[in-house]
């Protein structure tokens, strides 16, 4: 409500400023009424008003960026207009030498204007404008952005990961990755189109989530061009100073080595499975032949592969072995074990 009683008060003080100025400035009775210019300001009040009423998703980043660049160039008009002073002198500005220093001044007005607007629109994600007291920037949730590839979100533990609430930092969707994943989703193989179409609805139930700060990051660094997508992931990990969420063991290595910071879903996994100490018993099913002579191969119910030092003769039976060792490498944990007889 209060916001049409502005509206209709804009309308109004547009009217009676149109009327002021198209009214006869003299008592001639002659002169005559300007109401063109009664009719700019009613239709571009009218205008304006019939827009902000259809623009209904508006964001202040962007009209913030209009707002500064406008301020910033009507600022820098008022200095060059001050630089061209001495070349034109006390020139009248109903004289031709004053309407061209008018069209000069104003031609670099809208010139500046328009960079000023254009180079804060598409810097807008890496500053905030800031006021006194007043701040247009979103508040960015956690310390770092999380910044995601297409391996992570067409696997899916990222979504659950999120809903048991241990993330609250800001999740990065780059555009670059999100095209790579509409090309595997309209891929022709039918393996990769369903990987594809699952990774789709991971990022919905990423946006949907209501506790979850997700954002679609549309922009581009000069630096990326011609540069593969997981190049990309790392130049925009350490533009935004982020960190990147994979379950590539790939990309893990090589964002280690540019020094870039990296959450490897596959090691939280890892490290998340029970621990299990020598001499621990463990039961497990055999279930196939392991490649030393005598070895036979268990897995766990969260994955992790036993091998059994003598199970290759109990295949398709459950065993009770013993844990000898265990190996922990970043693309998952194995578990060695000696068979210790059948399960009762």
């Amino acid at each position: 409500m209060a916001l049409w009683i502005l509206r209709g008060c804009f309308l109004l003080v547009a009217i009676g400023l149109g009327l002021t100025l198209a009214l006869p400035k003299s008592a001639d009775p002659l002169a005559t009424t300007e109401w063109p210019v009664f009719l700019l300001f009613v239709l571009g009040a009218s205008a304006a008003v019939v827009a902000d009423v259809l623009i209904q998703n508006k964001r202040i980043d962007l009209i913030s960026s209009v707002y500064f660049g406008l301020v910033v160039g009507l600022f820098l008009t008022y200095v060059v207009n001050l630089a061209l002073a001495p070349l034109f002198g006390m020139a009248d500005p109903d004289s031709s030498i004053g309407a061209q220093k008018a069209i000069i001044v104003a031609f670099i007005g809208l010139v500046v204007c328009y960079l000023c607007i254009s180079m804060l629109w598409q810097t807008k994600d890496d500053f905030r404008f800031v006021i006194p007291y007043v701040e247009f920037s979103k508040d960015v949730k956690g310390s770092k952005p999380y910044i995601l590839d297409t391996s992570v979100v067409i696997d899916g533990r990222i979504a659950d990961v999120v809903e048991t609430g241990v993330i609250d930092n800001q999740l990065i969707m780059p555009r670059f990755v999100l095209a790579e994943l509409q090309a595997i989703a309209d891929s022709s193989d039918k393996m990769r189109r369903s990987r594809g179409r699952r990774g789709l609805d991971i990022l919905n139930r990423l946006r949907n989530h209501p506790d979850l700060d997700f954002k679609v990051y549309d922009r581009e660094l000069p630096e990326m061009q011609d540069q593969p997508v997981d190049m990309k992931l790392l130049l925009l990990a350490r533009h935004m100073e982020g960190k990147v969420v994979t379950g590539d063991f790939n990309l893990n290595k090589v964002a280690k080595l540019q020094n870039v910071p990296v959450i490897n879903l596959n090691e939280i996994a890892n490290s998340l499975k029970p621990v299990f100490l020598p001499g621990e018993p463990i039961n497990t099913r055999i279930v196939k032949a392991g490649e030393g002579s005598g070895q036979g191969v268990g897995y766990l119910e969260d994955g992790t592969m036993i091998v059994v030092e003598g199970g290759r003769d109990h295949i398709g039976s459950d065993t009770r072995v013993t844990v000898t060792s265990m190996l922990q490498t970043s693309a998952g944990r194995m578990i060695f074990a000696k068979f210790e007889g059948l399960a009762s």
